[in-house]
């Protein structure tokens, strides 16, 4: 029920008095959630089934250590069903304020309201942090009012998009490249005001970079305001998978520092990629929250309906499949409404065009953890009509074993596939058995997802991620470097399909370093030729290093960030990233000849070779393997060798309708390592010696 509205005259007197009139009183509504500007007012609305009351409290800065204007809700007048609203005249946009929620404290029946503590608006748009800000104070007894996160009334209506369109382009034309926001222009070198750097505003700034670079889209690690005080031993939340809330931005990357500029400045920052073509998809944490465990502080959900927002063991305890001490109860009503509004939000009015969901088989688990057949979260989110034009990108596993790669619900869903990370590293290390799986990967995973026939771009192939090594050291170490975590490098994971190529770290050594290189290459050119959607990790187009480090969450210093010296010392890699991406996005090619890589290889006859023409050799003891790929219709004959083996190989040819073009060869020095699509050097004989540790793509140069 939504009681009417009835219209009023703000009654300023009235409100710093503390008491609203009953005309006040009747006007507001249990629609929409959270703060809403209407009549000369703000209508407030908040869920919490088992209150006994709600406060609403108002402040004028964010480290008032008492609120300005209190008011108790009326149950009579303020609680429609378990929704309690007020409407208070004569505020507006820019005012700062929480709740506090009296009710049982009950943990055996999952009741843990604490009325000492200042909380959250579940859809607060906005949020201050006061510089005083403590975790500590949230997580022991007594009151927090001064130390507390506060939300912040925000009027998201009135932005100037100027004719904003989503590009919406399909998985087929995308390639997605993985960035920490802060992290891209935080170092130094980036050559932006101390202001901007780390911020949206500076990612703007750096619009160019990516558009030669030719990525089609961003992936933002997680923007949704998030606790920076999550982490162990006094450090930093840096990757920010610890939110507070599930629709304001991180007020920490906006170089203004005011709540409402950094919804401003995250738009501009959206408007200003799309003008580039380039599309925004954010990393979104609906499994779990900053409160933690039983231990963990009383920021906002808890202390609200802690029953309904989490997944709780029968003692009452939080059960914990996301490995950070709780799990959201995605499938309850007001959960479920509370992410399904979210993301509306997010693409309505913030204008991003994607998310991968970080953990997302938790979204799957019913209220006592156990996995769903048909989970009405997802299902909700794959047919709902505002967010059908959205990218979802699934990490279709959790931290309790829960894998659901392949077989992950819904029909628009997109998944991180893992499979394919572990079997390239392990294929271009040269570990024995990984020429069958290799090959598997290069057409899209069919032993995974061709069961389900849909498109190759389900697979979201990736070598690394945010979570892991860089590709760098991936080539530049054998063992985890983690010693700056301060856990004695025991964090992080252990096996990681590396190979130092000689060296544990950094060297001098000049056929070291080449290999390095070439590696490095070849895992590039194996994603990027593979079918399914690529995606590449900020830096590694550069050789951004972390220094062994596989696990570096906590750590925002230069250890984490873009080094942008590496821009200059690094033009051959970036110019041989920027001509294969090229070969995916069309970019690369003639206006005659405006079909991608991607298209070819789906409507091709695809056959396999060894170094024998029509001999592929799938021992375990294989490392070489090619292909070659021809369709009638597209008039274009490919030929790709992968020799993952330590010695030169001489593969055979299939006879080509004209002369075989190298366009690609890991092993030559660039600027011959590659081409633009169609040209590069002849091929003379009816085999190519492929050098140890090499990837070769030929082309049949008389169909170009």
């Amino acid at each position: 029920m939504v009681r009417n509205n009835v219209d009023s005259t703000p009654k300023t007197g009235n409100l710093l008095s503390g008491n609203l009139d009953n005309s006040s009183q009747r006007q507001s509504q249990s629609f929409p959630l959270g703060a809403t500007l209407c009549n000369g007012g703000v209508n407030f609305s908040l869920y919490s089934k088992f209150a006994s009351s709600v406060e609403l409290l108002l402040f004028d800065r964010a480290d008032d250590a008492e609120p300005l204007w209190t008011h108790r809700l009326s149950p009579a007048w303020n609680r429609t069903y378990h929704y309690w609203h007020l409407f208070v005249p004569g505020i507006e946009a820019g005012q700062i304020y929480g709740f506090r929620v009296h009710g049982p404290n009950d943990p055996e029946h999952g009741l843990r309201f604490d009325a000492q503590k200042v909380l959250l608006d579940p859809y607060g748009r906005a949020i201050t942090v006061p510089d005083s800000y403590d975790r500590g104070r949230a997580s022991s007894p007594g009151p927090n009012t001064g130390t507390s996160m506060k939300s912040v009334v925000a009027d998201v209506e009135g932005y100037d998009w100027e004719g904003d369109r989503y590009p919406r382009r399909s998985f087929e034309r995308t390639v997605i490249y993985e960035m920490h926001l802060a992290g891209f222009t935080r170092h130094p070198s980036s050559g932006l005001p101390a202001q901007k750097r780390g911020t949206y505003a500076g990612l703007i700034e750096k619009i160019p970079y990516l558009v030669d670079l030719g990525v089609t889209a961003v992936e933002l690690l997680p923007v949704f305001q998030f606790d920076t005080q999550d982490a162990p031993l006094g450090r930093t939340n840096y990757w920010g998978y610890s939110p507070v809330s599930f629709f304001a931005p991180h007020l920490a990357y906006a170089a203004c520092r005011d709540p409402l500029g950094a919804l401003d400045e995250f738009r501009d920052m959206v408007k200003a990629l799309h003008r580039a073509g380039i599309e925004v998809i954010l990393d979104v944490v609906y499994n779990h929250t900053a409160e933690g465990d039983a231990n963990g502080p009383t920021l906002c959900y808890r202390g609200l309906a802690n029953e309904a927002y989490y997944i709780l063991e029968k003692d009452g305890n939080y059960a914990n499949y996301s490995g950070t001490g709780n799990a959201l109860n995605a499938n309850h009503t007001v959960t479920r409404r509370l992410i399904l509004d979210s993301l509306r939000y997010w693409v309505d009015v913030m204008h991003v065009d994607g998310f991968r969901f970080d953990l997302a088989s938790i979204l799957s688990r019913d209220d006592e953890g156990l996995p769903m057949r048909n989970p009405p979260l997802l299902w909700d989110i794959d047919s709902d009509p505002v967010l059908c034009n959205a990218k979802m990108i699934a990490e279709a596993w959790d931290a309790a074993g829960l894998y659901q790669v392949g077989s992950f619900i819904g029909d628009s869903w997109r998944e991180w596939n893992g499979v394919f990370r572990d079997d390239v590293r392990r294929f271009v290390k040269s570990d024995p058995d990984t020429v069958q799986r290799v090959a598997a990967r290069l057409l899209g995973s069919p032993d995974i997802y061709g069961h389900k026939r849909r498109e190759s771009e389900q697979s979201i192939n990736f070598v690394t991620c945010h979570d892991g090594f860089t590709l760098n050291d991936l080539v530049s170490y054998n063992e985890k470097h983690n010693e700056a975590n301060g856990e004695n490098n025991r964090d992080g994971m252990n096996e990681n399909y590396s190979w130092n190529c000689g060296v544990e770290g950094p060297t001098d050594d000049p056929e070291i370093e080449n290999l390095r290189i070439r590696q490095i290459k070849n895992m590039l050119a194996i994603n990027l030729l593979s079918l399914g959607t690529p995606m590449l990790l900020m830096g590694d187009e550069v050789r951004r290093t972390q220094h062994g480090n596989n696990n570096a969450y906590s750590l925002d210093n230069e250890l984490s960030w873009f080094d942008w010296r590496q821009v200059e010392q690094n033009q051959e890699l970036i110019r041989f990233v920027r001509i294969l991406i090229g070969y995916r996005t069309g970019r690369s090619r003639s206006p005659e000849r405006p079909l991608m890589l991607q298209e070819m290889l789906r409507h091709m006859n695809v056959t396999w070779h060894g170094v024998r023409f029509g001999k592929p050799d799938w021992s375990e003891h294989s490392h070489a393997l090619a292909l070659s790929a021809y369709g009638h219709l597209l008039k274009v004959r490919l030929h790709v060798i992968l020799n993952a083996y330590w010695e030169p190989l001489p593969f055979k040819l299939p006879e080509a309708k004209g002369r075989w073009c190298c366009s690609l060869d890991t092993a030559l020095p660039s600027p011959n390592d590659i081409a633009e699509w169609g040209s590069g050097s002849q091929v003379t004989g009816t085999s190519y010696r492929a050098a140890s540790r090499s990837v070769v793509l030929l082309v049949d140069s008389a169909e170009n």
